[in-house]
């Protein structure tokens, strides 16, 4: 039964192939490389060639206050992206969801979803030009009504924040296109009943919407926790300066700012295995708790 199965289907698990050899090719074979975590890595010697410390690669990073504050840094920040940015795409997609009027539908939905398409490359010039000290935008209207200007670039303390809010402001609109997706898939039925049963809009959105799409919030509130050390490398990169590196470095920043300065590999190594690490373990508790409370998890 399974080989006339696998013979019906063949073609469809053909497809399957090129998939597979990517992820065997770019995901598992380069996981080798995590030796080197383990290793004094020397070009000359190789993989084979080096010495092997065990621990020694994780002592110096836990004994190094950079990578400390990084390690800080990363949790705070991406925690902060969760708390406020993780919500406003459920809001938007329902408010979304309830205007009729299709034309404006199109235009808001156009209109959030581009800052997405805009590298951060070229967002950290714009950013620069509207948050300048001298120049920009903000600091002029500020000016203009009596306020002190701020050099959110340099000043630690607005600098977190203003990451905060251009990242929610950038991925908002693309964020609400799987919430829209849940959404659309509703049976109309359950709100013809709600109607019926004297429901108003607001109580349709609670007792509808937000119940039928729980578990789609779920698994992408699981994949965000899952991705808490890995998330903001793009815009950190190209917005954050020696300035504000008490505030705003990160991991992935830590491991670049070393590969660039350094030619040992190991400790970059070590740090990124670190990261993994956690990585898989809050993925793992995030996909049981979803499950303990009656969502559906990712596997």
């Amino acid at each position: 039964m399974k080989l006339a199965y696998l013979k019906k289907n063949r073609y469809l698990y053909l497809m399957l192939v090129p998939v597979l050899l990517w992820y065997l090719i770019f995901m598992y074979v380069p996981m080798y490389g995590l030796v080197l975590a383990f290793q004094d890595y020397n070009f000359s010697a190789g993989y084979f060639g080096s010495e092997f410390v065990g621990l020694t690669n994780f002592k110096i990073l836990f004994d190094d206050p950079s990578f400390l504050n990084a390690f800080e840094n990363t949790f705070i920040i991406n925690f902060y992206r969760i708390v406020f940015g993780f919500p406003l795409p459920i809001i938007f997609a329902v408010l979304i969801n309830e205007v009729y009027h299709m034309k404006l539908k199109k235009i808001v939905q156009t209109i959030t979803y581009l800052p997405h398409f805009i590298s951060w490359i070229v967002l950290a010039g714009i950013l620069n030009s509207v948050l300048s000290l001298d120049s920009g935008l903000i600091n002029i209207i500020l000016s203009s009504f009596g306020f002190e200007q701020i050099d959110f670039f340099l000043e630690n303390e607005y600098f977190r924040p203003m990451l905060i809010i251009t990242e929610i402001w950038k991925e908002i609109g693309w964020n609400t296109i799987i919430y829209l997706a849940a959404i659309a898939g509703i049976n109309p039925t359950l709100y013809e009943a709600a109607v019926m049963d004297g429901a108003n809009r607001l109580q349709r959105i609670i007792h509808v919407t937000i119940p039928c799409i729980r578990n789609v919030i779920a698994i992408m509130l699981i994949l965000q926790i899952g991705n808490i050390l890995q998330m903001g490398f793009d815009q950190i990169y190209n917005l954050y300066n020696p300035a504000v590196f008490e505030s705003a470095d990160i991991i992935d920043t830590y491991i670049v700012r070393n590969l660039t300065n350094s030619t040992n590999l190991s400790i970059p190594a070590a740090a990124g295995l670190i990261k993994a690490i956690i990585c898989f373990g809050l993925l793992v508790m995030a996909n049981w708790l979803a499950k303990r409370m009656g969502n559906q998890g990712i596997y």
